[in-house]
């Protein structure tokens, strides 16, 4: 873990005022004043590799709007899970922190969190933020997590391929089968969709594409849906990518998200999901791609945009604030307007106020627009329920994926244990 105390004196030249750099907030400047306070918050480290720099700007703003210091602590993505419940059972936690989309329920339930619902009503942001982030950042009807920042997976494909055979972007489940077939005939050294047996996120677009759900909240129970015949349907439909037309390999069955990241840069995989986070990555891996491939909005079984997990983070303010409204001028400093385009320019991914993504949803990048138009019309959200980190951990969904990639399990046998499995956890003690 770093720590940085970020202390910035008061400038007397004209203010930066925190409505300059929140477009799309109604505040008006100056509402807090907090002379010689100081705001604590936690940042996950490797997220932005400019954070320092990044929060130096942050930290000057902050103290011009407020009068108040920030201290920054960066934590570890590996090590945050455990100091953030390290500090709620001993009451030390921070007054703001980055938390994880799954996380945001789980210290909600915990009571560590205070709600911010009013503070976004009384800026007029409530209809500006992008849903998913809401949805995955409520719990028992309240917002505790404001959303900062977001990926989210789309389909990437090799459009040199695909120009190559006339092939169109796919809009349809028919057109991935009709194209892989066509990759695969033309080009047999390559696996045509990879199927990645040990990766959860990149299942679930399938089982919402043909109209199931991972789990639904019945009354105080959560019960599971992919026993369902739709989600079924859409689980056979992409495994069977694998098992039926032999489009990915044996060996994707062990594969993590980043297995699928290298294999496609060093030129293995036609089509596969991946996260708008990658592309950069790619080139950077392999230069010779740069132009050579794209992505599309993950589609439906007969059309449509299929809605794909947003991956990213809230900033939550803890019950443990001391200054509630001074937490909330930090907060929306940086999940809105300039501060929050800044970390989604420098970080890849993309902010979570929706006004900030409309420009990027016009560009004609064909790496950019399709995953903001994912993100906006097509992001989804596992269960909100503070078990289902404990549903992620036991690899319930990967394990079936596993079981009937390998051929150990039908669909239908995988999926109803997996459902039970997943009942039991949600629902445990």
């Amino acid at each position: 873990m770093k720590r940085r105390l970020l202390p910035v004196a008061v400038l007397a030249t004209a203010a930066f005022g925190l409505t300059a750099c929140s477009g799309g907030s109604n505040a008006d400047s100056g509402d807090v004043s907090a002379e010689g306070e100081t705001l604590s918050v936690w940042i996950m480290e490797g997220t932005n590799p400019d954070s320092e720099a990044f929060f130096d700007d942050v930290a000057e703003a902050f103290t011009e709007e407020t009068g108040a210091e920030l201290d920054v602590e960066f934590v570890q993505w590996a090590d945050a899970h455990d100091r953030f419940v390290t500090s709620i059972a001993g009451g030390t936690t921070p007054d703001v922190a980055e938390t994880g989309t799954t996380w945001t329920a789980e210290f909600a339930d915990a009571g560590a969190l205070a709600p911010i619902g009013d503070f976004v009503e009384d800026e007029g942001l409530g209809g500006d933020l992008v849903e998913g982030l809401v949805a995955s950042g409520t719990y028992d009807d309240e917002l505790y997590g404001m959303p900062w920042y977001a990926g989210v997976r789309s389909l990437v494909y090799r459009s040199d391929i695909f120009e190559e055979l006339g092939l169109e972007a796919p809009a349809s489940w028919d057109d991935i089968v009709a194209a892989g077939e066509a990759v695969k005939a033309a080009h047999p050294e390559m696996m045509a969709f990879a199927v990645p047996g040990d990766a959860e996120f990149p299942v679930y677009p399938w089982v919402w594409g043909a109209g199931g759900e991972v789990a639904e909240q019945d009354g105080d129970e959560w019960v599971s849906g992919l026993d369902s015949a739709e989600s079924q349907d859409g689980i056979a439909f992409y495994t069977g990518l694998a098992t039926e037309h032999g489009f990915s390999s044996a060996g994707a069955t062990t594969w993590k998200e980043t297995d699928v990241l290298d294999n496609f840069s060093q030129g293995n995989v036609a089509m596969a999901l991946m996260g708008s986070w990658t592309p950069a990555a790619i080139v950077e891996k392999n230069a010779e791609l740069e132009g050579k491939f794209a992505a599309t909005p993950i589609p439906g079984k007969d059309g449509g945009i299929a809605p794909s997990v947003l991956g990213g983070s809230h900033l939550s303010m803890f019950s443990t604030a001391k200054n509630p409204d001074l937490a909330w001028e930090f907060i929306k400093l940086m999940t809105t307007g300039e501060f929050a385009e800044q970390w989604g320019e420098q970080s890849g991914y993309f902010p979570g106020q929706a006004s900030l993504l409309a420009e990027t949803m016009e560009s004609d990048d064909p790496l950019v627009a399709p995953f903001a138009t994912q993100l906006v019309e097509g992001g989804g959200t596992v269960p909100v329920t503070p078990k289902y980190g404990a549903v992620q951990a036991k690899k319930t969904t990967n394990t079936a994926i596993q079981a009937i990639l390998s051929g150990q399990k039908t669909v239908e046998q995988a999926t109803a244990d997996a459902a039970a499995e997943m009942n039991e956890i949600m629902n445990g003690d």
